[in-house]
């Protein structure tokens, strides 16, 4: 059994609802599971304290979290089109990893929720696939054979899982939006199960 790190950041909820979907495609697929792990705020007015273990929701990423899986599906609400600064503040710490090649050649994705139609969805999620190129990482989306991504009048791109919630309370995720979370955790666990087979055939 091999594990799919869903490390998110969520201030409302919608970030979260959104990492619980992909969870729950990492976890039909045979030979994988999901890690869930979150990462504490940070802003200019306080400081991120790490905890071993938050008051509720999952625990705080730690560096061992990034390289025991075999793959890593992130998640933010958008900032002026760009990741939340506690995503920011943690994946800035991640240059062990990086220099260790940690995350090499795993499969990533990622995911985003805003509260516009048009509030800068594709920007976030691009923001957040760069530093995943710089560690090396195999970059998956949410393709077209997926009906969902034809149908969504909400969230949903083919560079990842999405979500519009209009108001802070607007957590409740569309039918579409569903589909393509399930489909980018599904996807991203199917060819790191690939991958890690292959690689113990040929040893």
């Amino acid at each position: 059994m091999i594990e799919i790190l869903v490390l998110y950041y969520s201030r409302y909820g919608s970030t979260a609802n959104l990492a619980a979907q992909v969870s729950r495609g990492i976890n039909s697929i045979t030979g994988a599971s999901a890690r869930v792990r979150t990462v504490p705020p940070v802003s200019s007015e306080t400081k991120a304290v790490r905890a071993e273990i938050p008051g509720e929701g999952p625990p705080y990423a730690s560096p061992a979290d990034l390289s025991e899986c075999k793959g890593l599906i992130l998640g933010s609400p958008t900032r002026f089109g760009n990741m939340a600064a506690a995503l920011k503040y943690f994946l800035d710490g991640t240059g062990g990893a990086w220099v260790s090649g940690d995350l090499e050649g795993k499969p990533a994705g990622v995911f985003t929720s805003t509260s516009s139609l048009h509030g800068g969805q594709e920007t976030t999620l691009l923001s957040m696939a760069l530093p995943l190129i710089h560690h090396g990482m195999i970059l998956v989306g949410v393709p077209y054979s997926e009906p969902a991504l034809n149908a969504t009048r909400s969230g949903g791109t083919p560079y990842g899982a999405s979500h519009v919630a209009y108001t802070q309370a607007d957590t409740d995720l569309s039918d579409e939006e569903i589909a393509c979370a399930r489909t980018l955790g599904k996807r991203v666990a199917e060819i790191a199960v690939r991958l890690n087979d292959r690689r113990h055939s040929e040893d």
